[in-house]
């Protein structure tokens, strides 16, 4: 089986749930547990409020979802178009913000990786950042 969605909404944190739930039930098609639904909405949460305030800062701009089935394995795609992360391996790493006003835990990456299978991000500083999310679903039925 292979199917895509594609999903384009405006960087505001009011579209945060909604960005969570749409992923969600598109991934019900593979009938996964409950835990795998939480981990998806966890780390699609993540990334969305990641580009909403570190890659627009909370300005205009659109965030992009795409997501695809294939057999037992879901993968997202979150795009932006914000400012781009300069140092990809120091905001992977653990408690690092780029906002410590805001009384952000930074461990928006961390979370990520501990939810799903694989996380793999691309950014060029001035021009936006991608994070591309694997999860393997593991229906037994």
């Amino acid at each position: 089986m292979k199917n895509r969605m594609n999903l384009q909404f405006d960087a505001i944190s009011q579209n945060e749930a909604f960005a969570r739930v749409t992923v969600a039930s598109f991934a019900s098609q593979l009938d996964p547990t409950l835990e795998e639904i939480a981990d998806i909405k966890t780390a699609v949460s993540e990334a969305v409020t990641n580009s909403i305030i570190h890659g627009y800062e909370n300005k205009e701009g659109t965030i992009y979802i795409t997501s695809t089935i294939d057999e037992f394995e879901f993968c997202i795609e979150i795009r932006d178009e914000g400012k781009g992360i300069e140092d990809i391996e120091m905001a992977r790493q653990p408690l690092y913000t780029s906002k410590p006003e805001l009384e952000r835990s930074g461990m928006g990456f961390t979370v990520m990786e501990s939810f799903m299978d694989e996380i793999k991000v691309e950014s060029e500083y001035g021009k936006g950042t991608k994070i591309m999310m694997k999860k393997i679903i593991n229906n037994l039925g």
